[in-house]
C-alpha cells in the first residue's frame, strides 16, 4: 500500500512538472507598464524585481500577475549594480535569459537607471504648495501612478491618469492649451 501511495505521489510530482513547465512558456515576460518603451523579446524578462536567494542562486522577477524564477551564476553579467543582494525590491529590472538543462538562466541583468528630467521642466514641492495655496495660476495635477497607489493618498485636486494608460484616458486634461499640466509619479524611474 505504501509503495502504491509512493509511486501515485510521484505521478502527481511529474503532472504537475509538466504543467509548470508547459504554463511557464505562456506566462507574459514583459510587463505592461514596459511596453510603453520596450517591444517583447523572448530573451528577456522585464518587470520587478521581488527577490534573491543567495543559497539557491535564483531570482524572482514579478511580470504582471506572474512571477519568473532564474538561475543566476558568477557568469551573469550585472549593470547598474555591484552586487545581485544590493539591488532595491519592486525596482525595475531586465533579465537577459538562456536556457541550460531545462532551466531558465540569467546572462546578464539590467537596473533600470533613473528618468533624466531636464531641470527647467521640474516643480519644487514648496513651489507647488505655493500654487496650491495661493491659486494665483491655472493648473492642474495628474498622478500618473497606478489607480491602487492614487487611493491610497495623492495630492489634493489631483486627477488620476496611470501613465501606461495616458492616451485611453487623454481626454481627461484640460481642452485649454495654456493650463499648467504638473506630473508626478512613485519616483525617477
Amino acid at each position: 500500500m505504501l509503495k502504491r501511495s509512493v509511486v501515485s505521489l510521484l505521478a502527481i510530482f511529474v503532472v504537475l512538472a509538466l504543467f509548470s513547465s508547459a504554463h511557464s512558456a505562456e506566462k507574459p515576460k514583459i510587463a505592461p507598464i514596459c511596453m510603453q518603451c520596450h517591444v517583447p523579446d523572448d530573451k528577456l524578462i522585464r518587470g520587478t524585481f521581488v527577490s534573491v536567494s543567495q543559497k539557491a542562486e535564483t531570482i524572482q522577477i514579478q511580470v504582471g500577475p506572474s512571477t519568473w524564477i532564474v538561475k543566476y551564476d558568477e557568469s551573469t553579467k550585472l549593470n547598474g549594480v555591484e552586487k545581485i543582494n544590493k539591488i532595491p525590491r519592486e525596482k525595475e529590472i531586465s533579465v537577459e535569459i538562456e536556457e541550460k538543462n531545462g532551466q531558465l538562466y540569467a546572462k546578464g541583468i539590467s537596473i533600470k537607471p533613473p528618468a533624466k528630467v531636464p531641470e527647467e521642466k521640474l516643480i519644487k514641492a514648496e513651489d507647488l504648495a505655493r500654487l496650491i495655496e495661493t491659486k494665483k495660476e491655472r493648473f492642474v495635477i495628474i498622478d500618473s501612478r497606478p489607480a491602487p497607489r492614487y487611493h491610497e493618498g495623492h495630492i489634493p485636486g489631483a486627477i488620476s491618469i496611470y501613465d501606461s494608460e495616458f492616451e485611453k484616458h487623454s481626454g481627461r486634461l484640460p481642452e485649454d492649451k495654456d493650463i499648467l499640466l504638473i506630473f508626478y509619479c512613485g519616483g525617477v524611474t
